[in-house]
């Protein structure tokens, strides 16, 4: 069974940046287009940005284009957003998943994976 397993966040100043990855095991990832998406306390859970297999087509929701950056490594079976310019409002549990065109959540293959906390405060 594949597996995905996130890590990367953390407490960081607003301006700051955090490098989020989520390494998989059990299956290769480089068939799936793959999303990071987040859930905020009291808010629904949003897309992101999406990765194609091939790594040459990526979307981005509009409050981070600019700020964030997408990318996978098939050698490593990872996926990974860079964040830069972090404001208050990405604080969120950031968590990968499979992703389907504009950025919807298509499934975590069942591996429950539990996020990555990214907290943007003073």
């Amino acid at each position: 069974q594949l597996q995905l397993v996130e890590s990367g966040g953390g407490l960081v100043q607003p301006g700051g940046s955090l490098r989020l990855s989520c390494v998989a095991s059990g299956y290769p990832l480089d068939v799936y287009t793959m999303g990071w998406f987040r859930r905020a306390p009291g808010k629904e859970r949003e897309g992101v940005s999406c990765i194609n297999s091939s790594g040459t087509r990526t979307e981005y929701r509009d409050s981070v284009k600019g700020r964030f950056a997408i990318s996978r490594d098939h050698r490593k079976n990872a996926v990974y957003l860079q964040m830069n310019s972090l404001k208050p409002e990405d604080t969120a549990v950031y968590y990968c998943a499979a992703c389907a065109s504009g950025l919807k959540y298509a499934g975590d293959f069942g591996s429950g994976a539990q996020g990555t906390q990214v907290t943007v405060s003073l």
